[in-house]
């Protein structure tokens, strides 16, 4: 498998096949205490590039500050699907938005990716962009139901799909439609072009700069930036999750997706499609040339984080795909988070219970860089006081309490599980020595719990287990190497750091132990 680290590292120990690029992006650090900024964008992926640079050539005076390095996050880790249809199906949305909210949610699916097409084609951007048809079939009686379900409400927001009996992968099906006009890219080529059109544009970019803390007074936010202090009238949370403890804990649940890139035995093989099967959870194909070689990319396998073994969830992908082509090597595997909302359509908008102008986005289920695109868009209008069409039915404010209750009940139900659970039915192991190398586990040690993981010199790594976020205790991940919370999706390395918010704070470290 790949590892890679630099200049584009991610969120996890499997590397992307994304990550294998030569250049990284034109930094700018000039950064200036003296001045007010208009927006400081915290977090460097498709959401925060996008509202930077609209920001930025709208006149404001805006910096990034990247915890890590640009597309870290999950920007790193998409399959990288563009599509005109989302994992909240229309109907869904019309049923807790009515008619005029499905029509709606349909404009800001097309809206980004109507956004990055048209900065592909404005900037010239080489980032193997192409447009393909979709397709999605059914294997049974009821997913031809979900299928006709799906169909019916593209149809009535005028989104382009039709029936058809040709789908581009040997698998047997009842049913199938096609989406024309559907588009496939690879992200950190974009991104990187992206920022360095932001940087041309006189935007301050600072990776490896974690925020801590934000001070708030008399309409300015104070922010330490490293070994500097400025001042901004605005802030965006471009993270996925906004940090901290706040009503999206409680509103949006984190689900890991999985993706294997395997080399078939034949390149003729690999469809010249976007394909999609309509199973719990659901499996979706396209290729790639990567380093001059064809790669069939699959992925699915989705599952909320920290609630499966990631390694057994890879291999049954694996074997999945082994059913209906011929494998030659699998070059890369990797996973990659997402956040589920409870009403299904993302969350847009000021920060609940944080002062004016502190803004965040959140929610878009598996369709990342569609609604990471228009959510940025819509962030940047906000922040610029114009008027968006989209800001009220996205808007943070909202609680649809009917619609989304049963979902809101069982995720809720599931973090009080895990928060008395993990304390109370642990398996007990006599010592440290019983774990193997390069592995993890939550342990009892000396009458304390203790999250360990000894690495390949035999040096164990240990922590408490119990998260910073709310205290839950988290759950080894062996195919990414992190510690992941089943409660938020807090994220931490094998050395306590965080990966991924909400935590802010990392896991106590226990000691060092030969």
């Amino acid at each position: 498998m790949q590892i890679l680290k630099e200049p584009f590292s991610r969120d996890g120990y499997q590397a992307s096949p994304w990550q294998k690029l030569n250049a990284a992006p034109t930094d700018n650090i000039n950064l200036s205490e003296a001045v007010i900024y208009d927006c400081l964008i915290i977090g460097a992926g498709i959401t925060g590039l996008t509202a930077a640079l609209k920001l930025q050539q709208a006149g404001k005076k805006t910096l990034i500050a990247e915890a890590y390095n640009i597309g870290y996050g999950t920007t790193g880790g998409t399959s990288a699907h563009i599509n005109t249809f989302a994992d909240t199906t229309y109907t869904e949305a019309k049923q807790a938005f009515g008619e005029s909210g499905a029509q709606l949610f349909a404009d800001a699916v097309n809206g980004g990716f109507q956004i990055i097409k048209t900065n592909v084609s404005n900037y010239n951007i080489d980032c193997d962009y192409e447009e393909k048809p979709g397709y999605l079939y059914a294997e049974d009686e009821q997913q031809i139901k979900a299928l006709d379900d799906v169909v019916d409400g593209a149809q009535q927001v005028r989104v382009p799909v039709r029936y058809t009996q040709n789908v581009p992968i040997p698998v047997s099906y009842l049913k199938a439609a096609e989406f024309p006009g559907q588009a496939q890219f690879h992200p950190l080529k974009y991104l990187t072009a992206l920022a360095n059109e932001y940087v041309k544009a006189g935007g301050v970019i600072l990776t490896n700069t974690f925020i801590d803390n934000i001070e708030s007074k008399d309409g300015l936010h104070t922010v330490k930036l490293n070994e500097a202090t400025v001042q901004t009238e605005n802030v965006i949370y471009a993270t996925h999750m906004p940090p901290g403890i706040n009503v999206f804990n409680m509103r949006c649940a984190p689900y890991r997706s999985y993706v294997i890139a395997a080399k078939l035995e034949s390149d003729q093989d690999c469809p010249d499609a976007l394909v999609y099967d309509l199973q719990e959870p659901y499996h979706y194909f396209r290729s790639h040339i990567i380093d001059g070689e064809k790669l069939l990319l699959v992925g699915g396998n989705d599952h909320k984080t920290g609630h499966e073994d990631p390694e057994a969830v890879l291999a049954d992908l694996e074997d999945y795909v082994n059913k209906y082509f011929k494998i030659q090597e699998v070059k890369y595997r990797w996973s990659s988070q997402y956040y589920v909302p409870a009403d299904g359509l993302p969350y847009v908008g000021q920060v609940p219970m944080q002062p004016d102008g502190i803004w965040c986005a959140t929610g878009y289920n598996g369709n990342g860089m569609m609604l990471g695109s228009i959510s940025g868009d819509i962030l940047a209008d906000l922040v610029l006081g114009k008027e968006n069409q989209l800001a009220d039915l996205m808007s943070t404010k909202r609680l649809k309490p009917v619609d989304g209750f049963t979902e809101f009940v069982k995720e809720n139900a599931d973090v009080a599980y895990h928060f008395v659970a993990d304390r109370f039915g642990l398996e007990e192991i006599e010592s440290l020595s019983e774990l193997q190398p390069g592995t993890g586990q939550v342990i009892e040690y000396n009458d304390e719990k203790i999250a360990a993981y000894k690495d390949e010199q035999g040096i164990v790594h240990a922590l408490s287990p119990v998260c910073t976020h709310m205290k839950c205790f988290v759950n080894w991940n062996a195919a990414e190497k992190s510690w992941d919370c089943p409660c938020h999706g807090a994220r931490y390395d094998i050395n306590g750091a965080v990966i991924t918010g909400p935590a802010r704070q990392p896991l106590q470290s226990f000691f060092n132990k030969q």
